[in-house]
């Protein structure tokens, strides 16, 4: 039974299908892909195409309807809903929040299914799977995060960078157009720094270690959509100091107190190499002066002072002295003084000056030195004519060059034609050289030593020999004068009107001519000495590495080295120093240059040249003064001695300054310091009718000058003593000065002038005047008794006491052993010259008793109760005669010898004053035949 039951059922069941499919007969269709988009934090998907499923069965109820959409794969979180079960339309939603920073996209199958047969959805279909890609859409809701919290950087200055560093933000939405940064921006305002959209940050301008060493600026950043950064980020840029390969460590200025001997000038100087691989190092230091003096700082004593002190032989003449009423021939020429008393003239191709005949060299023989002192430079036009600097030509009718010196195309050329001889043929004439010193427009010292026929040029103490010599005949013999001239040469003859030709177009000092001698290396080399240049501290600890070489100068120092401390500490003695004691202030530029050679490289590393300046500070200036008595009375007999009488005998030469600190001081006095320097010059000029040389004149014996540096001319003015040494010496000398006059009757006094100098005129003293009283014999009772009654008002005169430094063993001033000794000396000669009086009293008084009865001349009472003879203590007094005799005084002997001698007359006789001063107060002298004289007898005296 139940085996018939189960097929029948089966058979239903199959049955019943059959008639369901045939209500049921088609699947529902969708398309096969979609693309939905969805906005995060958003739950509907737009999709494209819309979500819609049809079914060929419709309108037939349940088979024709949609009722539902089915999701398949990955988890996909959205669902479909069915809006209209007719229609199939739906929509696909998410079951929840979608972020599109954990998922931007999705890609899922979608079914649609029919209601079925019924209404309970028996029988159903499904339509094909369709694909499904759903991109979600992002919302930009996050800002730019930095990926640092921090950023730091290093530079070196003085470079521009592409890209200092480079910053870095990012950002959580998921879309590009929100995730991505595409802008950032520097906060920080006035900042030399910039930054492109790619977070490089640059410098905009040099940075400087020196203005600035760090720097903080604030970045930020910005996304696509231009949502900026909630915070901004520190960026901290350190500026480092370029490695410069150059010296480090010194100053660029230097002060230089006059009189303190050398100054170092690179103390801590060092150099900077970058760690690069040197092999050796060669420095060149350089002292620019060509501003200062005739191209340094050299001494301006006038020409013949410095020729006395180089030791030059004597005999040179000045041709470009300094204008006066004996060479006026310079009065005309352009100067140009220096601050220190430099005499230079100033030729500008329109002036030139004629040498009078006595000053013109008569005997230039095969020995001869013409110097200089030139500054030149190139001359103007294409073809330069002949710049004349000493020409000796003919006076008249011919035009012949017996000797010139000259430049011509910037040689120098010296012209010399001697006379006509027996030998008449060819003769070295013409000497050519070419160096660039003569158109450098730079001071040099040019001397020209003549040893026919050699002829060779100095030029700042270097030899050099002519590069081309011609020759040409002599000139013959003439009666012709000749003409010599500076600055242009004369043409007398073979023209109209005799002129000036070939004019020089520079500047000239010192010119000189010596005949008969020449120069010596020794003696050029003084003349044109630098007293300021380069120096090094202690040789001997330079070490034995380092190599060193001056120039003649001394303005050139170079040294090489293969050790760089080596280099250090010489570099560290070198110094600068100015031997002048009054230098000229100023700067002095000073110029390092270093080459540098490394280790097997052609090519290394270059160290700049570096400047620095030696600032001369000014010198006290001192204040000369000459102290003394400034009137003395002399017996006219003194004057008619063939001695004289010395003018200046207790004269004193000083010279103070008022800074304290001066390098130079010898002692202390209340205010002023004292100092000792040389001088170059004292003048003794008479006030008033110029000497009459047939009867008077000022003079010095010629031992007085020995030994010492100077050297004395005398005229109708006076006398001039001149040549370097030191004030002690000029001192002494000018104590020597006598004034003599044959004829002194009608000659009541006599007035000098004296006055002193340092630097050719730099530095002068006070106008010293000085009057000599002169007392004729029948005057000679009546001062007597003057002074005799001035004695006894006579008050001590405190004169400053003058401490000189101990200098060629000359002291002045009187130390009080000596004043002592003074004192005792004028008791004794008073002493003595009452004993005398006494005794002539006595002996006249007897012939007046002889005469009494005859009354054939008046009486005269003389009363010497106030006679008192004051001598002056520091005269050589070697004896004592009437007026009428004649004295013969030893200018040049020393007073020693006396001095010992009034010692012991005071010693003898101290006691013996009182007694003879007693009987003079009761004692009166009647007038016999003294006829107005006083009369002695000196063999009496007890000495």
């Amino acid at each position: 039974m139940r085996a018939i039951a189960l097929p029948l059922a089966l058979g239903v069941f199959v049955q019943c299908g059959i008639l369901a499919g045939k209500v049921n007969k088609h699947k529902p269709w969708i398309e096969t892909s979609y693309h939905g988009v969805i906005t995060e934090n958003m739950d509907t998907v737009l999709l494209d195409p819309p979500l819609v499923a049809l079914d060929k069965d419709a309108p037939v109820p349940y088979a024709g309807e949609i009722c539902a959409f089915k999701i398949h794969g990955q988890e996909a979180p959205f669902e479909a809903e069915v809006l209209n079960r007719t229609s199939g339309e739906g929509v696909l939603r998410a079951r929840g929040p979608i972020d599109c920073e954990q998922q931007k996209e999705y890609t899922f199958i979608i079914q649609a299914y029919d209601c079925g047969a019924s209404a309970t959805g028996s029988n159903w279909k499904k339509s094909h799977k369709a694909v499904v890609h759903v991109q979600v859409d992002d919302v930009n809701e996050f800002s730019p995060v930095f990926r640092e919290p921090v950023y730091r950087a290093a530079v070196t200055e003085g470079k521009i960078y592409d890209s200092i560093l480079q910053v870095e933000a990012w950002d959580q939405d998921c879309s590009p157009q929100y995730s991505q940064i595409c802008n950032y921006e520097v906060v920080t305002q006035d900042t030399p720094f910039a930054i492109d959209r790619n977070g490089n940050i640059r410098n905009t301008e040099h940075l400087s270690y020196d203005r600035q060493q760090h720097y903080k600026i604030l970045v930020t950043a910005y996304d696509c959509g231009q949502k900026r950064a909630t915070e901004s980020v520190a960026v901290h840029i350190d500026v480092k100091p370029v490695c410069k390969p150059g010296w480090q460590g010194w100053s660029k200025r230097v002060d230089y107190d006059p009189g303190t001997g050398s100054k170092q000038l690179f103390p801590m100087m060092h150099l900077e190499t970058c760690d690069g691989p040197l092999s050796s190092v060669r420095v060149t230091v350089e002292l620019q002066t060509r501003h200062i003096g005739k191209g340094c700082d050299r001494e301006t004593y006038s020409e013949k002072s410095l020729q006395k002190l180089c030791g030059a032989a004597s005999g040179s003449m000045d041709l470009l002295p300094v204008p006066s009423s004996s060479t006026n021939w310079t009065a005309s020429l352009l100067t140009d003084s220096g601050r220190d008393s430099d005499l230079i003239f100033r030729f500008d191709g329109r002036q030139a000056a004629n040498i009078p005949e006595r000053v013109v060299p008569q005997n230039l023989t095969d020995q001869f030195t013409i110097a200089t002192w030139m500054k030149h430079g190139p001359s103007p036009g294409l073809r330069a004519e002949k710049e004349t600097l000493l020409c000796n030509s003919d006076k008249t009718e011919m035009n012949r060059h017996h000797y010139s010196l000259y430049v011509h195309n910037c040689r120098l050329v010296f012209l010399l034609r001697r006379d006509f001889t027996r030998t008449d043929t060819f003769r070295p004439a013409e000497f050519h050289w070419k160096l660039e010193q003569i158109c450098d427009k730079e001071w040099h010292y040019y001397v020209i030593n003549v040893e026919f026929p050699t002829v060779t040029l100095f030029v700042d103490g270097v030899t050099y020999e002519p590069y081309l010599v011609t020759d040409d005949w002599p000139i013959h013999p003439s009666q012709i004068d000749v003409q010599l001239t500076v600055g242009a040469c004369w043409q007398g003859g073979e023209v109209t009107t005799p002129r000036f030709t070939q004019y020089f177009r520079g500047s000239l000092s010192g010119l000189t001519v010596r005949p008969g001698k020449i120069e010596t290396q020794k003696v050029i080399s003084c003349l044109q000495a630098c007293k300021e240049g380069l120096d090094i501290n202690s040789l001997e600890s330079l070490g034995k590495g380092i190599k060193f070489h001056f120039n003649p100068a001394q303005s050139v120092l170079v040294m090489e080295g293969e050790e760089l401390e080596s280099i250090h500490a010489a570099m560290a003695k070198v110094s600068y120093i100015n031997s002048r004691q009054f230098p000229t202030p100023g700067l002095r530029r000073l110029r390092v240059t270093t080459a540098v050679q490394c280790f097997g490289e052609d090519t290394c590393i270059s160290i700049p040249d570096t400047k620095a300046a030696v600032m001369v500070l000014p010198p006290s200036e001192p204040r000369i003064t000459i102290l003394g008595a400034e009137r003395v009375t002399v017996p006219a007999a003194d004057l008619c001695s063939p001695a004289g009488v010395a003018l200046f005998s207790e004269v004193h030469i000083i010279s103070t300054i008022s800074k304290s600190d001066s390098a130079f001081s010898t002692g202390h006095r209340p205010g002023v310091l004292e100092v000792m320097h040389n001088l170059d010059y004292c003048d003794v000029l008479v006030i008033g009718e110029e000497l009459n040389p047939e009867q008077e004149g000022v003079e010095i014996h010629h031992s007085s000058l020995l030994g010492k540096h100077l050297d004395a001319t005398n005229s109708t003015s006076g006398m001039s003593v001149y040549g370097v040494d030191s004030m002690a010496h000029y001192e002494q000398t000018i104590r020597q000065v006598r004034y003599r006059n044959r004829h002194p009757a009608g000659l009541s006094e006599r007035k000098f002038r004296l006055t002193c100098s340092e630097l050719n005129g730099r530095y002068t003293s006070n106008e010293f005047n000085l009057e000599v009283g002169i007392v004729h014999s029948s005057e000679a009772v009546e001062h007597a008794n003057h002074a005799a009654a001035q004695a006894q008002f006579m008050r001590p005169v405190h004169h400053p006491l003058v401490v000189h430094a101990v200098d060629s063993g000359h002291i002045s001033g009187t130390p009080p052993a000596a004043t002592a000794v003074i004192v005792l000396c004028i008791a004794a000669l008073v002493a003595i010259v009452v004993l005398g009086i006494y005794r002539i009293h006595t002996t006249h008084q007897e012939g007046l008793r002889e005469d009494e009865d005859g009354g054939k001349e008046p009486e005269m009472d003389w009363d010497d109760s106030t006679l008192t003879i004051t001598v002056n203590p520091m005269e050589n007094i070697v004896g004592t005669q009437s007026a009428g005799e004649t004295r013969d005084e030893e200018p040049e002997e020393e007073d020693e010898d006396d001095d010992d001698e009034d010692e012991e007359l005071a010693a003898n006789l101290s006691s013996a004053e009182s007694e003879d001063s007693e009987e003079e107060e009761q004692r009166e002298v009647k007038k016999g035949n003294l006829k107005g004289r006083v009369e002695w007898d000196p063999s009496t005296l007890p000495y």
